[in-house]
């Protein structure tokens, strides 16, 4: 039974390694890595915010990126602006009950975001309605819609500025390979953002 078990996991881990090192080969994926890192050094430069969203294990992702810009991705440093939308219940739950699930963060990122902000949407679909809404009022707003989701083609690429699509159509691995693109991301970012007071 445990030779099992152990091939289960050692097949996963071959899998994630494999993925991982197609994406670490995708020319077009790292350029599009470098274009996130810059819009964002770009919008906390000119005094704006980084903005997420997303579902289940994609919104504890962008908790986990929000977190990284506001305490620290490996070097100490001031915090940089970012809002999980996420994170607040009590918000969540009166604008689900009030407006419909759809509009969770669309309603927020109109009250709190501002233009020139970068709003990353974490979809390994790319077609949660509530985060499709949220893209398109980033566009009303004039922010910087960025999208994190899989190979697939779905809605969400039409409606994002830079889209980091992972080469691959199985979530488990969209969410590592995204994961892995957020943490360099970071820190791309911290390193040019350090001295910044």
């Amino acid at each position: 039974m445990s030779d099992l078990i152990d091939d289960s996991i050692r097949q996963y881990l071959q899998r994630s390694l494999a993925a991982l090192e197609l994406a670490a080969g995708d020319r077009k994926l790292m350029a599009t890595i470098r274009t996130i890192a810059d819009a964002i050094e770009r919008a906390l430069r000119a005094g704006n915010k980084l903005v997420l969203a997303g579902n289940g294990g994609s919104a504890a992702d962008a908790q986990h990126i929000a977190g990284e810009m506001l305490s620290r991705f490996k070097t100490d440093r001031v915090p940089l602006p970012a809002i999980a939308l996420t994170t607040d219940t009590a918000v969540l739950t009166a604008i689900g009950n009030d407006y419909g699930y759809e509009h969770v963060f669309e309603r927020q990122l109109r009250g709190l975001g501002r233009r020139g902000d970068v709003f990353v949407a974490l979809s390994t679909s790319g077609r949660s309605p509530n985060v499709l809404a949220a893209l398109r009022a980033a566009r009303e707003l004039g922010i910087t819609a960025v999208g994190f989701t899989g190979s697939h083609d779905n809605p969400m690429r039409g409606l994002c500025d830079i889209c980091l699509s992972a080469p691959s159509d199985d979530t488990p691995l969209i969410q590592q390979i995204y994961m892995v693109a957020a943490h360099a991301i970071c820190g791309v970012v911290e390193s040019r953002m350090i001295a910044v007071r």
